[in-house]
């Protein structure tokens, strides 16, 4: 799975682990994404999403159909 929030666009940022001699590695910090089934009366169907923690937040504040109604005006495939 992608981590890649479907609602808020959340990437993966890059970075480095700093050990304490202050040598650097390359590291990645993901997103906490999830994968989420919501039921949207529009559709009249179930729905999974892959989104964030904060994307889940989101989604409670303006409500599954408003998502949704963004997400197949931007061409996702629900």
């Amino acid at each position: 799975m992608a981590a890649v929030c479907q609602v808020t666009g959340a990437v993966p940022g890059f970075g480095h682990n700093v050990s304490h001699s202050h040598r650097r590695t390359k590291r990645r910090f993901d997103p906490n994404v999830q994968k989420k089934t919501y039921y949207v009366p529009s559709l009249g169907r179930k729905v999974t999403l892959n989104v964030s923690a904060k994307g889940i937040k989101v989604i409670d504040v303006r409500g599954i159909e408003s998502v949704v109604k963004d997400l197949l005006a931007k061409g996702v495939k629900l």
